[in-house]
């Protein structure tokens, strides 16, 4: 488990952060329903070569909510807002699930402060095929329902499809993800951040050809829930993108194949 602190910004808001190498800046920016643990396998292994911020997004894990909307757009401008805190002209930026929509807002919007962009296993593209499970939770009605009241069945079923057969969470590990996502007040946050990325998704992909900065999409083939077809798509967009897929990958891959993740991380070219 990765080491953290609770950092008072100056909005006086409090985030929780992992810091931890030496090197270049690193920015690790998680999906749902997890936080910054799900990077306690990866996040070491990168360290040997950078300077790695792990934190939880406002209004997840254990960082205080900040007001505002929750669109990638927006959520891309609070990422560029933390650059400003950590003093930060330029870092990397790695997007898993939920967070790679966010890091690409990032660098198409704000291009100067994105040294190099990693994205992972996410719906970034609006009219791909994905599971069934994520085509419900699509709707916002089916949304709201199940994240309010069926929250350790949504848990349970992330946990079983986010991870190869038989493969489970490290109990520390799972105790702080699901300690973090049975909060009522994070599952709310996160009824909104579904419908602000549902709305604005289409807009997003059109962002996509303003990434100027080196773009490595590192997938997994067994990924349940995004085909490598978004990836693929991703990669003839943006120009100069390379794209790496792990034939053992599934959609949890910094955990569960986190030695593998970061060597295609640091090397590029395709697996």
């Amino acid at each position: 488990m990765l080491a953290t602190t609770m950092e008072t910004l100056r909005s006086g808001r409090r985030l929780r952060v992992a810091r931890l190498g030496a090197g270049p800046p690193l920015v690790l920016c998680h999906g749902y329903p997890d936080n910054l643990q799900i990077w306690c396998a990866l996040a070491p292994r990168l360290a040997e070569r950078f300077s790695v911020i792990a934190f939880d997004w406002p209004g997840l894990g254990q960082s205080e909510l900040w007001p505002g909307g929750t669109t990638p757009m927006h959520l891309g401008d609070r990422l560029a807002t933390l650059l400003d805190e950590w003093r930060l002209d330029r870092a990397g930026v790695v997007g898993l699930d939920m967070g790679g929509q966010p890091a690409l807002a990032l660098a198409a919007q704000h291009p100067e402060r994105v040294r190099q962009l990693v994205v992972m296993n996410s719906l970034v593209m609006w009219d791909e095929k994905t599971s069934w499970e994520i085509e419900l939770l699509r709707r916002f009605g089916c949304n709201r329902f199940a994240l309010g009241r069926l929250p350790r069945v949504v848990f349970r079923r992330a946990e079983r499809s986010f991870l190869p057969r038989g493969t489970g969470l490290d109990p520390a590990l799972r105790a702080d993800l699901w300690g973090a996502f049975s909060r009522p007040e994070v599952r709310a946050f996160l009824v909104r951040m579904c419908a602000g990325y549902q709305g604005t998704l289409p807009r997003l992909a059109a962002l996509y050809p303003r990434v100027r900065c080196p773009t490595h999409i590192v997938w997994g083939a067994q990924d349940a829930h995004f085909p490598v077809a978004h990836a693929e798509r991703l990669a003839r967009i943006i120009p100069g993108a390379r794209l790496t897929v792990l034939a053992a990958g599934h959609h949890w891959m910094p955990w569960h194949l986190a030695e593998a993740t970061c060597a295609a991380i640091l090397a590029g070219g395709t697996e």
